[in-house]
This record gives structure tokens, C-alpha cells and sequence, in this order.
């Protein structure tokens, strides 16, 4: 009984109004009340307020429903929250979160935003909700099979078949859509100028490399011949997932007599513990594209490097291709080989990580992990729970730009089967190998960097930073489940946390148990745990592989898309030979087109903790994601700070730049 204040927020983007009326109803744990006044939220980005006189007893609030009613045309309608203050001056404001469109003329519910499990509600009172909301969830988020063999999506091949909750707002699809506009625009101007010219001299991709290309660029442009920036890259650059210390010399490196001082050499680097190697054998046996006719190639190499004391990491030797029972030992190039041949050799080994960095550590290990997250979390965790609070905001516009993957990057005739050597099938099947192989730990970094043997090593730039955000990210999702499970068995006993972490891992991934994802959660530390693995997953991990692509891939050269002869055999490469066998202008230009459209700042990117949305109503989770941006602000800094020292400033694990979500 008494007067209530009612506020309520709409979205800020475009056509996030309506003109439709919308009814709302107050329901608490006595009563429930229909509010008469009737709104109309037409402005986007403003807060509407009324007052009403309800003459019911409604006990404590727990939810706020609401209708909205079509007039000429169902118009609608994005929400971000309703707010209600009940009658007298000492009641507090209580926030019902939202953040969703409202269609059609149905009736949606909306609990209060503290974050309930089944364990904290003993009464039942939002039992029913939860059963319904999950039930209505299941029906929308349905698990897909792009292709047989990989790991689950969501199901719908176009656009349209996403519910309309996973599309991107008009501002960021606007600005999406217009760049690769853009891109394709710059593209056909790239290919008309250079349609009948000759492409006799490695400077000549000179000629496309004015694609908004960034100040590393220029620099890999300028030094990209030199094994200690080749080397680097193992460390810092867009794929630094690859590079491990060796304990061993690896059974494929076969020495051919004459390299007995090579394999002294090696030993030798392996006993002080400075040598490391990256191998391309997942690459072995896949099926190359065929491009207008034209056969492209693959190699599966193997190289073998050293760290300096001063922390450089060079090359010791490449061997392009596996040895074949029978056969000749496949040729080791080395250093010290003709300028030509060590430079065709080392221009295999970043095309060979092209492959694995755009299909293992960016689409599968990126787009496709943050995409089981996302189903599992919508079909399995109803909006009350703390830990859908907690992970949403790391889900946004991930299953939107999945799907525009699937059928513009990686579909038949897409992006992959036009320029990459992978393409024409040979992606998907490297897709499945690379699935086969992904293991819980893979996605932990302090696992991760352990197995790998780069704990310790300073000019690890990518692990010094990827360990500290972990940590920062980690103490995040403790503080949060720590005030929502006080205990063990609390996480054991949620019946909802375990189907979702049971979803994940059997379900959306295909039964990974056997390669240390857990089936449930059986301790706050294991819960811990695992969140920040989904959260990491979506943010750091996606960003360390995503935000090099406009620095390491703008120049061609460097990170060929394609190769268009066959791995050389013999050292006789000659300037000629490297330029039929790098990409064409064509395929160059699409290449630099399509890493200036993905590799770009973002406009509209939410950087890492700073989203807008509050899941959260109650001043406790509020304090730990404070502390969350304060430590993430701290780490901004101090990573500036000694990126100043550095002649390569490593900046994909700033936090500032890190996206919130997997969102390109």
C-alpha cells in the first residue's frame, strides 16, 4: 500500500524506442498490483518516471512484469532496467535488470538484480520464473553442427535464425557493415591498379600496403627478412600459442649426413635449457586449395630455435616437412643458407602459422569456445543466477559474429576458399584435428605456460601479461562466488551450476572430459576456476590472438595467406622463386583488405571490466567489480610503463584494449 516510484531506462541506440504502450504490474511475496499508468518509451536514452498509488499489500518486491502493446504495428523495444522505489522514505530503490528487446505482446518477467542459486532461495519464490525462463531459453538457443566432427554452435546458418537478443545493436552494425564496404571498395581499387602490372621484386607489395596500416607494421615492412623479428613473433607476435621449450630433440628432425656440428649445436642449446622449437606437423597431410584453377600449397614445418641472454629468440634451423617412411630425409635449411633460400624457408613457416593462428588459436580456441560458453550459458543458467550475471557481459555479440564467420570467412566459396591455402575443405579438416586436441589446461595460462616451458622467460611479453590478467580475472570471479557460495558444498548443490558446466563440456564441446575439462564443479576453487577459464577465454586469450592481425599480417610478405609452389626440396631458390610462390596481387590485396577490416580499432569496443550493464543490484558484487576496473587500471599502467623500455612495445594485453567479449 502507498505511493511507488517507478523509473524506467531504455537503450541509447538507434531505434532502441517505442511507440508501442507498455503495461507494467508490481509483483511482491503477498500480492501483486497492475500499475494503470501506461508507458510509452519512444526516446532512446532516456529514463522514464512515474508514480503510483497502489492500494495492495505487496510484501517485499520480487519481480516487475511488463507488456508491451502493439498499436498499428509491434514496435520494439530495448529495455536496460526498471527501477522501483516503494512507499516511504526509508525504502531503498530496487533495480530489476533487463538489458534485452521487448517483442511482441507477450509477458516478460523480470527478477530483482541480486544474484539468487536455488540454494538461496529455500522458498521457492523464483522457482517457477527460473523453470520458465530456462524452458523459453531452450527453445531459442538451440546446439547446431556447422560441420560434422567440430565442436557444437548454435543453430541457424543466417542471421535471421539468431534470437534477436545476439544481434548486433544498429550502431556497431552499421559501423561493421560499412567498413567491410569500405574494405571491398579498396580492394577492387587495389586490384584495377594492379591488374596489369608485374609483381617482380618483394617491394612491389608496396603497391597495396596503404590499407590503415598501424606503426608496427611499418616496422615489420622494414625488418620483416630479420631472424630475431622472425623469432620474436614466437613470443609476442599474433600467435605466441605455438612456441614451447624442448626436452627432446623431436623424432622428425632427421640430420642428413654432414650436420653432425647442427645437431652438436642443438644439443648443446637443449642441455642449458635455451632451446625451443614450434611445430606445424598438424598441418601434415591436410589437402590444399585450389584457386581458379590453380593448386595452392601447404608445408607442416618444424623450427628449432635459441634464446639469447639478451632474451632475442632466433632461429637454428627449418625443416619444411615431415620425413616419409622410405624416403629422403626432408632438406634442413639453415642461417647460413643462400639469402633467398632461408628467406623462402622462413616465409613457409609464417604461412604454415597463418593457418594455424586463423583456424586453431583464433576461430577455434576464440570464436568457437566463446560460442559454447554462450549457448550453454543461455540454455543452462537462468538470469537471477550469479554466475550468468557474472559471464553475460563476456558473451556479448559473440554468436552474431560467429555466424557472419560461417558464411562469409569460412563457408563454401567464402573468404578461406577464395585466397587461403587451407581453404577448399582442407580448413574444416584441420578444424577437426586441432578440435581433437584441445585440452582444459590449453586455456589455463598458468598451466599453459608451464607445459609450454615459458614461465620465467622475460622477453615473454605475452606471458607475463596473459599470467597477470589471469590473476586479476581470477580474484574477480572469486569475489563473486565467494559471496554466493559460502561453502563447498553450496557450489555442489547447485543444480543449475552443474548442468551448465556438464552443457560445456559434454554437450557443447562432445564429451572433453577425457582431456581435463570437469563435468561438474565440486569446490569454490574448481567453480573459480573454471569461470575464469570461460571469462579469459573471451577476453584476453581472444584479444592476444586478435589484435596482432593488422601488425603482423598488413605487410604480405611476412604472413602469406597462400603459397603458390610447392615447398622447395633443393637450395636454389632464387628472388624469381619467392615471388611465384608468395601470394598474387590479389590474393595479397584481399588479404590486407580483410585484416584491415577485422584487425581495425573498434568504435564501439567495451574494453575489459567497463561495460555499462548492471547485472548486479546490490552494493557487494558492485564493490568487487570496482576493485576488478582498479586493478585492471593498475595493470594498464604498468604495462605502459615498460612498454616505454621496449624497442616493440607488446600492447594485446592491455586491459584498455582488451575487448570485453568476442565480438569481432
Amino acid at each position: 500500500m502507498g505511493v511507488y516510484r517507478i523509473r524506467v531506462s531504455t537503450g541509447s541506440s538507434l531505434h532502441a524506442g517505442s511507440l508501442n504502450e507498455v503495461k507494467l504490474w508490481l509483483v511482491g511475496e503477498h500480492g501483486e498490483a497492475a500499475v494503470k499508468t501506461r508507458l510509452r518509451p519512444a526516446i532512446p536514452g532516456k529514463e522514464d518516471e512515474i508514480k503510483v498509488d497502489v492500494a495492495e499489500y505487496l510484501g517485499p518486491l520480487l519481480l516487475v512484469k511488463l507488456r508491451k502493446r502493439r498499436l498499428l504495428k509491434d514496435d520494439a523495444w530495448f529495455c536496460n532496467w526498471i527501477s522501483v522505489q516503494g512507499p516511504g522514505n526509508s525504502d531503498a530503490e530496487l533495480r530489476f535488470p533487463c538489458y534485452r528487446w521487448v517483442e511482441g505482446d507477450g509477458i516478460l518477467k523480470l527478477p530483482e538484480g541480486i544474484g539468487r542459486t536455488v540454494v538461496d532461495d529455500p522458498q521457492g519464490l523464483f522457482r517457477k520464473y527460473r523453470e520458465e525462463e530456462l524452458e523459453e531459453r531452450r527453445k531459442l538457443y538451440r546446439w547446431g553442427n556447422w560441420k560434422d566432427g567440430l565442436i557444437l554452435n548454435v543453430a541457424g546458418t543466417k542471421l535471421s535464425d539468431l534470437p534477436v537478443d545476439e544481434r548486433f545493436l544498429e550502431d556497431k552494425r552499421i559501423d561493421f557493415e560499412t567498413s567491410l564496404a569500405k574494405g571491398l571498395a579498396d580492394l577492387a581499387i587495389k586490384d584495377s591498379l594492379n591488374i596489369l602490372t608485374c609483381w617482380n621484386d618483394l617491394d612491389d607489395f608496396n603497391r597495396i600496403f596503404w590499407c590503415g596500416q598501424s606503426k608496427l607494421a611499418e616496422r615489420v615492412r622494414d625488418s620483416w627478412k630479420e631472424d630475431a623479428l622472425f623469432g620474436y613473433q614466437f613470443l609476442n607476435g599474433a600467435n605466441p600459442m605455438l612456441l614451447r621449450r624442448s626436452d627432446r630433440l623431436p623424432q622428425r628432425l632427421m640430420f642428413p649426413p654432414g650436420m653432425e656440428e647442427l645437431q652438436a649445436q642443438l644439443e648443446k642449446e637443449l642441455l642449458g635449457g635455451t632451446l625451443f622449437e614450434a611445430d606445424y606437423s598438424l598441418l601434415d597431410g591436410i589437402k590444399a586449395n585450389v584457386i581458379l584453377c590453380s593448386q595452392q600449397h601447404l608445408a607442416a614445418p618444424l623450427v628449432m630455435l635459441k634464446l639469447q641472454p639478451d632474451g632475442k629468440l632466433l632461429p637454428m634451423v627449418i625443416q619444411l616437412q615431415l620425413p616419409r617412411i622410405g624416403g629422403a630425409p626432408p632438406p634442413l635449411f639453415l642461417p647460413t643458407d643462400p639469402e633467398m633460400v632461408w628467406l623462402l624457408a622462413k616465409c613457409w613457416v609464417r604461412s604454415s602459422d597463418f593457418q594455424l593462428h586463423e583456424l586453431q588459436s583464433h576461430l577455434l580456441r576464440g570464436h568457437l569456445m566463446a560460442e559454447v560458453f554462450t549457448v550453454a550459458t543461455m540454455r543452462c543458467l537462468p538470469s537471477i543466477h550469479p554466475i550468468f550475471k557474472l559471464v553475460i557481459p563476456h558473451l556479448r555479440y559473440t554468436l552474431e559474429i560467429n555466424v557472419r564467420a560461417r558464411s562469409g570467412l569460412v563457408s563454401d566459396m567464402g573468404v578461406f576458399d577464395q585466397v587461403v591455402s587451407t581453404g577448399g575443405g582442407g580448413h574444416v579438416e584441420l578444424l577437426k584435428r586441432a578440435g581433437a586436441s584441445l585440452t582444459y589446461g590449453s586455456f589455463c595460462p598458468p598451466e599453459d605456460l608451464a607445459d609450454r616451458g615459458l614461465l620465467g622467460v622475460k622477453s615473454c611479453y605475452y606471458g607475463q601479461d596473459a599470467l597477470r590478467l589471469w590473476e586479476i580475472t581470477y580474484r574477480y570471479v572469486e569475489g563473486i562466488v565467494n559471496l554466493h557460495y559460502k561453502t563447498d558444498s553450496a557450489v555442489k548443490d547447485d543444480l543449475e551450476l552443474q548442468a551448465w558446466c556438464r552443457e560445456i563440456t559434454e554437450i557443447g564441446l562432445q564429451g572433453a572430459q577425457d582431456r581435463g575439462f570437469p563435468n561438474s564443479l565440486q569446490s569454490r576453487e574448481q567453480a573459480c576456476h573454471f569461470v575464469t577459464m570461460c571469462i579469459f577465454t573471451c577476453t584476453g586469450q581472444h584479444s592476444s590472438i586478435h589484435l596482432g592481425q593488422l601488425d603482423w599480417f598488413t605487410w604480405v610478405p611476412n604472413t602469406p595467406c597462400t603459397m603458390r609452389l610447392p615447398p622447395p626440396t633443393t637450395k636454389d631458390a632464387t628472388l624469381k622463386t619467392v615471388m611465384a610462390t608468395l601470394p598474387n596481387v590479389h590474393q595479397a590485396s584481399l588479404q590486407m583488405s580483410i585484416t584491415w577490416q577485422l584487425g581495425r580499432r573498434q568504435p564501439y569496443m567495451v574494453a575489459l571490466g567497463q561495460h555499462k550493464e548492471e547485472y548486479f543490484s546490490d552494493p557487494e558484487p558492485k564493490a568487487v567489480l570496482t576493485k576488478f576496473r582498479e586493478e585492471l587500471a593498475i595493470l594498464d599502467k604498468e604495462i605502459e610503463s615498460r612498454n616505454e623500455k621496449l624497442e616493440m612495445p607488446y600492447e594485446y594485453l592491455r586491459p584498455s584494449l582488451v575487448e570485453n567479449s568476442v565480438a569481432i
